[in-house]
């Protein structure tokens, strides 16, 4: 069997990360408060920010919990 290769949504990462961006920015949150209350790198959420990366739904998780917000507040493109 070969390796499975997964493409992920351009156009979704870039909404998506966008949404970040704004939530973060509405809480008055720098990127590098925000990557250390939701343990990851401040290069890894400027990624997601910037939407040249795929995220998991972990890392959603704790960024809604970061920014006291629901996970369904992310998706109101």
């Amino acid at each position: 069997m070969g390796k499975r290769v997964y493409k992920y949504d351009k156009v979704l990462c870039r909404k998506f990360g966008k949404r970040v961006t704004y939530l973060r920015k509405e809480a008055g949150v720098t990127q590098e408060e925000l990557a250390f209350r939701t343990n990851i790198s401040p290069s890894y959420l400027s990624a997601i920010e910037r939407g040249i990366t795929d995220t998991t739904i972990s890392t959603l998780k704790r960024l809604s919990k970061s920014l006291e917000k629901d996970i369904i507040d992310f998706f109101a493109f």
